[in-house]
């Protein structure tokens, strides 16, 4: 089925066998990524054969990490479309404007990518009941999968996320518990409760197979261009697995012989009130620091600290990137600018990438020939009750 060969620690580089239920390296604590045999790879996979299959993420599938298809769990996840954006684009100066909609996925979300590849290589590895603390759209996306697949889902999230994505998780019959606090806060109640109860825990880089799902959209989006990749992408940021998956899937396509060496500039953005990226890549430091009384409308980047941090702070720093904080009323008036001239709805996490792309393109710091692509990780009629 694939070409699954064992788990590297990207902190420590041991390695560790795939064919066990982990989760962090058990030698230093940090994230573990998936290796596959892509030499082997490289000379039986038709790159071009691939367009020609169903366009779900799983047309990739001897690059994701379910051995046995009968495990797989799916709701028709990926392909989604790549979009020019004309309109904006000639508002911005710039000639070749993109937007990769993940708002297009199953639950409304990228989280769909991910959720789906850690739920179906999970339950190939025994789990049965899972766990995960959310700032909202993963834990509707594993409440799906979970119910898909009829295992169990424990989801914390704080009181104050938006009330569809509470509605969602209680839809499925999922065990939901509203925290008092942020991500964090939630993530140190899942993890007191799932060590009791035996549950897996699927946070945010803290097992090995959400980066897979994420990593998909760095495949399809490779595939969207011919097989070339964009100048500058622009990605919204808080956890910052789909940032850290496009990276890996870019090193991975790079030795298949499927793409070149040319990278894009990696741009990540945050919320002004909660921006440890940021702040870490201006400063120099090689990993962030929790972010303090951390606040913004954008529930997805209310993430005050990231155990993925170092990962981020790389790729931004190899790409010759950069990190861009733009304040909550910027984001507001973004996805407002994008949805009047492109019709399209963005979550509040995407619209800070249009908010970001003013700022970089009033500085001249992306230019009015680059191909850039900004990212939408999630439908804005998830925001809506949230914005009334």
């Amino acid at each position: 089925m694939n070409y699954l060969t064992h788990l590297q620690c990207s902190h420590c580089g041991r390695t560790h066998s795939a064919e066990q239920l982990i989760r962090l390296c058990p030698d230093c604590g940090y994230p573990l990524l998936a290796q596959y045999d892509l030499e082997k790879a490289a000379a039986e996979i038709d790159r071009d054969e691939l367009a020609r299959r169903p366009a779900t993420m799983w047309r990739f599938r001897e690059l994701l990490p379910v051995r046995d298809s009968r495990y797989i769990v799916t709701l028709g996840e990926g392909g989604t479309p790549v979009l020019k954006l004309n309109r904006l684009g000639e508002k911005l100066g710039l000639k070749h404007l993109y937007l990769k909609d993940e708002g297009q996925n199953p639950t409304g979300s990228f989280k769909a990518l991910g959720l789906a590849a850690a739920v179906s290589r999970a339950l190939e590895l025994g789990a049965h009941a899972f766990v995960i603390p959310t700032a909202g759209n993963a834990g509707g996306a594993l409440a799906a999968y979970a119910a898909r697949a009829g295992a169990e889902a424990h989801v914390y999230m704080p009181k104050d996320a938006p009330l569809i994505n509470i509605t969602e998780v209680q839809m499925t019959g999922a065990d939901l518990h509203l925290v008092n606090g942020l991500i964090n806060d939630a993530g140190r109640e899942a993890a007191r409760d799932a060590e009791a109860g035996g549950w897996f825990d699927v946070s945010t880089l803290k097992e090995p197979y959400r980066v897979e799902g994420k990593k998909i959209m760095g495949y399809e989006l490779a595939m969207a261009f011919g097989w070339e990749l964009p100048d500058v992408i622009i990605y919204p940021t808080g956890g910052g697995t789909g940032l850290i998956g496009m990276w890996k899937a870019f090193a991975e396509m790079e030795r298949l012989g499927w793409i070149g060496k040319q990278r894009p500039r990696m741009v990540a953005a945050q919320s002004a009130g909660c921006a440890p990226i940021v702040k870490a890549f201006h400063e120099g430091w090689e990993e962030a620091k929790p972010w303090p009384n951390a606040t913004t409308l954008a529930g997805g980047l209310r993430v005050p600290v990231a155990i993925g941090s170092r990962l981020m702070l790389r790729a931004l720093r190899e790409s010759g990137g950069t990190a861009v904080a733009v304040l909550d009323s910027h984001i507001l008036d973004a996805q407002q600018l994008l949805a009047s001239h492109e019709g399209i709805f963005v979550s509040l996490e995407a619209a800070a990438t249009v908010a970001a792309l003013q700022e970089l393109t009033t500085s001249g710091w992306i230019q009015p020939d680059e191909r850039v692509l900004i990212f939408n990780t999630g439908s804005g009629l998830k925001y809506r009750l949230l914005l009334t």
